[in-house]
C-alpha cells in the first residue's frame, strides 16, 4: 500500500505525462493536503520500510492518509446512511473538509480499534452514534 502512495505521488508530479485514475486522483488530492508528508513521500527508498511509533511521537502517515481515503469512499457511497450529513454538520463547523474529516477519523479509528480488539466486524450503528455525539460536543 505504501508504494502505491510513492507511485501516485510520482506520477502527480511528472507533469501530466500520464493521466491519474480516478483512485489515483483522489490519494493525489490527500497528499497535496498534506505537505508535510511530501518529502517523505518523493524519498521511496528511504521511507518505505520506516517504522512509525505513537509513543516515539511519530503518527503514521500512511495509515492517517489512509483514513482520508476510507472517510471520502464512505462519503462517495453514502455508506454508513447519515454520514453525508454528519460530515456537512462538521464541515459548516470546522469551515473546513479536511478538518471534519479530521474530527471524523477520531470516531472511525475508534470503531476499528473496537472491532479489531473484539474480533468483530465494525459496527456502524456505534460509529454513527459516536459520530453524532462529537456533532453534539462540538456545535
Amino acid at each position: 500500500m505504501r508504494q502505491y502512495f510513492f507511485n501516485v505521488w510520482h506520477k502527480a508530479n511528472t507533469g501530466g505525462q500520464t493521466a491519474l485514475e480516478p483512485l489515483e486522483l483522489l490519494v493525489a488530492s490527500i497528499i497535496e493536503q498534506h505537505p508535510e508528508y511530501h518529502a517523505l513521500l518523493s524519498k521511496p527508498d528511504s521511507s518505505l520500510e520506516q517504522e512509525f511509533h505513537p509513543e516515539g511521537g511519530h503518527s503514521n502517515p500512511f495509515l492517517h492518509m489512509g483514513m482520508h481515503i476510507a472517510i471520502q469512499e464512505q462519503l462517495s457511497t453514502q455508506r454508513p446512511a447519515g454520514i453525508n450529513d454528519i460530515w456537512t454538520a462538521l464541515t459548516k463547523h470546522h469551515n473546513s473538509a479536511h478538518d471534519a474529516e479530521h474530527q471524523m477519523m477520531e470516531c472511525l479509528a475508534e470503531m476499528l480499534w473496537q472491532a479489531q480488539r473484539d474480533k468483530q466486524e465494525p459496527d456502524e450503528k456505534a460509529y454513527l452514534e459516536q459520530l453524532k455525539k462529537t456533532i453534539k460536543d462540538k456545535i
